[in-house]
C-alpha cells in the first residue's frame, strides 16, 4: 500500500441513492419535416450549379446526422452543390486531419449525410472590426457560392452577451479556424464576448449566407426544436433563440457540494469539457453561475475528444485513466487559443476512482460521512439520472423537482477501484 492509499484508507464514501431530475421535455419528432417546411416558408433559393457549403461544428447536436442529411438533399433538389466544411476553430488538435476527424466521430461522413468534407486550415481575411482586428474565414467557404450556417443555440461557458453560441459564434471562431479563433479569443477572457459579437457581425457582412438553421436541445439531450433564418434576420432572431434554449438549460439542484464526481469529461459535452455553469467553476472572472462546490474530482475522457482533455484543470482530483488519455499538444492548443491556459493544467491524478472519491471526501473539509453533500454525475450534459447521498438529497429545496428510483446502496467499485454506475 502507498503511502497516498494508506491515508485515504479511512475516508469513507457515503451511500448514495439513484435520483431523476426533472427538465423541460419539449421535443421535435420529426426535424426534416420541419425544417423542410421553414426553408420553404423563407424562401431560401439557390442557383442551379452553385456550390453551397455548409458548417459542420465538433459538438454532438442532438439529431445532428438527421438534419445534416435533410440540409444536404434540400440543396440538391435546388440544383445546388453541397460540401461540408468543419467549423470548429482550434478544435481537432487545430489541424485539418483532426478535425475532419471530429465530424466523423459524431456521425459526420459523406456516406452517412451525401455531401463531401473539404477540410483545411487554410484563412481568407475578409474583413476588419471596428478595433481594426482582421476577420479571418475558411477558405473553402469564402469561395463557396454560399454558406449555410448550422449550429445549436445554447449558452456559453464564457460568453455572457445576447449572442452566445449560434450563428454568430459559428462566424467568429468556428468558421474562422485555428488563426482566427485565436484572434477572436485575442482581447482576453473579460472581452471575449463583446468581441466575438463584433467579429461575428463584420463577418456576416461580408459572407454570401444562403441561410441560417439553429437547433436547440431540451434537457434530457433531445432536440426541442430548429429554426431557418434569412441572412437578414440572423441578428434579431439569434437573441430570441438563444433565451428559449437557456430556458430549457439542466442544472444540479442542489446549491451547495462538498464532493462532485464528474464520470466523463469531453470536447462532445463542452467546449471545457465540462460546463462550468454545471460544476460551479467559473472560468470568465465573473460570479459563479452554478452551485458552490467544494471538491471536483473527474474519472475518464470521452473517446470522441480525441485527447483534447480542455477543462481538466478545473478539476482537483482526475483518474489515471482519464490522465493517460490526455493528448497534451491538442489540449494545449485549445485551451491556450481560448486565452484559457489554466483549464489545461493537469490536476493531482490518483491512481483509482476509489481514490478521486476519497480524496475529494478529504479535501471537503466534512468530518462526519452522513454529513457529506455527494453528487455524482455521467457529464455535464447528462443530468437527468444522477446519484445523491442523503446529506445532498435533504437538501434540494424544490423537491418536486427531483424522483427517486431507488434504495440506498454503496457507491460500486470494482476489484481494480474503477466506478461501476455507468459502464456499458
Amino acid at each position: 500500500m502507498s503511502k497516498l492509499e494508506e491515508m485515504l484508507q479511512d475516508y469513507q464514501i457515503p451511500k448514495v441513492k439513484k435520483v431523476k431530475q426533472v427538465f423541460d421535455r419539449t421535443f421535435l419528432d420529426n426535424p426534416e419535416e420541419k425544417l423542410e417546411a421553414l426553408w420553404k416558408e423563407k424562401q431560401i433559393t439557390i442557383k442551379p450549379g452553385a456550390r453551397i457549403a455548409i458548417t459542420g461544428g465538433s459538438r454532438g447536436i442532438a439529431g445532428y446526422q438527421r438534419i445534416m442529411k435533410k440540409t444536404v438533399s434540400l440543396v440538391k433538389e435546388a440544383g445546388g452543390r453541397p460540401f461540408i466544411v468543419p467549423a470548429m476553430g482550434s478544435h481537432g488538435g487545430g489541424t485539418a486531419e483532426g478535425q475532419k476527424k471530429m465530424l466523423e466521430n459524431i456521425g459526420i461522413t459523406e456516406a452517412a449525410v451525401g455531401a463531401p468534407i473539404l477540410s483545411s486550415m487554410e484563412v481568407v481575411e475578409v474583413n476588419r472590426t471596428e478595433l481594426g482586428l482582421p476577420v479571418y474565414i475558411d477558405k473553402y467557404a469564402w469561395e463557396a457560392d454560399g454558406i449555410i450556417l448550422l449550429n445549436r443555440v445554447k449558452t456559453h461557458t464564457s460568453i455572457r452577451e445576447a449572442y452566445q453560441s449560434g450563428l454568430l459564434k459559428m462566424m467568429a471562431i468556428g468558421l474562422a479556424k485555428h488563426k482566427g479563433a485565436a484572434m477572436t479569443h485575442s482581447l482576453g477572457t473579460p472581452n471575449l464576448g463583446p468581441n466575438m459579437v463584433r467579429v461575428g457581425k463584420a463577418a456576416l457582412e461580408k459572407l454570401t449566407i444562403t441561410a441560417g438553421i439553429s437547433v436547440i436541445e431540451n434537457g434530457y439531450e433531445q432536440l426541442a426544436d430548429l429554426y431557418v433564418s434569412r441572412k437578414e434576420e440572423i441578428l434579431d432572431t439569434e437573441p430570441e433563440i438563444l433565451k428559449r434554449a437557456a430556458s430549457m438549460v439542466p442544472r444540479i439542484y442542489v446549491d451547495d457540494i462538498d464532493c462532485l464526481i464528474v464520470y466523463e469529461q469531453g470536447k462532445d459535452v463542452s467546449g471545457t469539457g465540462m460546463d462550468p455553469a454545471i460544476i460551479g467553476r467559473p472560468i470568465n472572472r465573473k460570479p459563479n453561475d452554478g452551485p458552490n462546490v467544494e471538491a471536483l474530482g473527474v474519472l475518464r475522457l470521452t473517446p470522441k475528444s480525441d485527447g483534447n482533455a480542455s477543462g481538466c484543470g478545473m478539476a482537483d482530483f482526475i483518474s489515471k485513466k482519464l490522465r493517460n488519455a490526455i493528448n497534451e499538444e491538442y489540449t494545449c492548443v485549445n485551451s491556450l487559443t481560448g486565452m484559457h491556459p489554466e483549464i489545461a493544467a493537469i490536476p493531482v491524478t490518483l491512481e483509482t476512482d476509489r481514490l478521486v472519491f476519497q480524496g475529494c471526501v478529504k479535501a471537503s473539509g466534512q468530518i462526519h460521512p452522513d454529513q457529506i453533500k455527494l453528487v455524482i454525475i455521467k457529464s455535464t450534459k447528462t443530468l437527468d439520472e444522477i446519484y445523491l447521498s442523503k446529506a445532498a438529497l435533504d437538501s434540494v429545496k424544490d423537491k418536486g423537482r427531483i424522483a427517486e428510483c431507488s434504495e440506498w446502496m454503496e457507491v460500486p467499485f470494482d476489484a481494480e477501484g474503477s466506478l461501476l454506475l455507468f459502464e456499458k
